[in-house]
């Protein structure tokens, strides 16, 4: 069956120009429906970031939606077909920004939860929504800090679904069941500055830095696994000099980031870089940010629920990929449970024009019925 209800709320949801950390209401309007329907809201205003824990039952097991009301800029809106904060139905496809990251998917959760409610009203366990409208920004007061809340009173987690934009060509063929890890460096190669044609007064760390770098690039850090491809090493950004063609320049800087698998730590890449830096007897300082852990949601009930949900939908069997970025579920996977990604078709997302077929909205929002229906009824 169709359910026109996903769209109104998608409708709804893209019409508030929610830019990061922004909200627009998107929060309010979701929390006053699934208060209607017993759930308890918990607002969780975290700085300039607004975050929603809302939770039907206190028994386990713990199904959770996670997802984020931001969006990014919409850039040059003379550039959009249609106003990007005025949703738009055009051959079968509804454009606005946020159509596919990620307020059809709320909307698609919203709509299922209520119909399953409905038509489950004394299901097992719990259902929970955990919201945030920082994850396309710098993630520092969202989803992170809503899990460090409920850990700390021993809430946790068992099954989760975001609702990022997984799939490729169609809803439901790609699942992400993991992501990378990511881990940044900004480092920092002391010179001494002089004037080019005076080398032996001077110390150029470009040339005392290059083979190092040359060395990190061509390492081989792990042979990945089943699920994840090997780490990988990339230099982001590299700047010395002071824009003149006769000086040596003092510093060399140097930003680089690991996307790595669950066959080595954090600690173990930083630990084989430093021992690299040293035995090149580089005058060095090197700052680390931890941007996320890697995690797998390998098999269980939740793979298991949402595989059958495509295949009751679509038909389909989805590929499980832990390709891409990162998302929140980094941080909700820290809970210990099962987290998986299932969204829209993400060949539009923060791109001029962004939208969703309808029907895909459709049949998502059936996938995350079925899915619960699998999981609770």
């Amino acid at each position: 069956m169709t359910n026109p209800t996903v769209i109104e709320l998608a409708l709804d949801l893209i019409g508030r120009p929610s830019v990061t950390p922004e909200d627009c209401g998107c929060q309010t309007m979701i929390a006053e429906r699934l208060q209607a329907h017993d759930f308890h809201i918990e607002p969780m205003i975290f700085a300039d970031t607004t975050n929603l824990w809302a939770r039907r039952g206190s028994e386990g097991p713990l199904f959770c939606f996670a997802g984020h009301t931001d969006v990014v800029p919409s850039g040059p809106e003379e550039a959009w077909h249609t106003p990007p904060f005025e949703p738009t139905i055009i051959d079968g496809y509804l454009h606005g920004r946020g159509a596919a990251d990620m307020k059809g998917s709320l909307a698609a959760m919203l709509s299922a939860t209520e119909r399953f409610i409905s038509d489950y009203p004394n299901h097992r366990g719990s259902i929970a929504f955990l919201l945030t409208s920082d994850e396309e920004g710098p993630f520092i007061n969202g989803t992170t800090k809503v899990v460090d809340t409920l850990m700390a009173r021993n809430e946790r987690i068992d099954y989760c679904l975001v609702g990022e934009p997984s799939s490729t060509q169609s809803v439901g063929d790609v699942v992400k069941n993991g992501r990378r890890g990511s881990l940044t460096g900004e480092l920092r190669v002391q010179g001494i500055q002089g004037h080019v044609a005076y080398p032996h007064l001077g110390e150029n760390p470009v040339h005392k830095a290059a083979p190092a770098l040359a060395e990190l690039t061509q390492i081989e850090w792990d042979k990945g696994n089943e699920f994840f491809p090997p780490t990988s090493f990339q230099i982001a950004n590299i700047q010395a000099g002071t824009g003149a063609s006769n000086v040596i320049p003092g510093e060399l800087y140097v930003q680089f980031n690991f996307r790595y698998s669950t066959q080595v730590t954090a600690e173990e890449l930083v630990k084989r870089v430093h021992h690299l830096l040293d035995a090149h007897g580089l005058n060095y300082q090197l700052d680390w940010t931890y941007n996320g852990q890697p995690f797998l949601t390998d098999s269980g009930s939740l793979v298991s629920a949402v595989t059958k949900a495509i295949a009751t939908v679509a038909g389909i069997e989805p590929a499980l990929l832990t390709t891409g970025g990162t998302s929140d579920g980094r941080f909700i996977a820290k809970m210990g449970g099962e987290v998986i990604e299932l969204g829209p078709v993400n060949a539009t997302i923060h791109k001029i024009n962004e939208c969703v077929k309808v029907h895909d909205l459709q049949q998502l929002e059936q996938m995350y019925y079925h899915t619960l229906k699998e999981l609770l009824a």
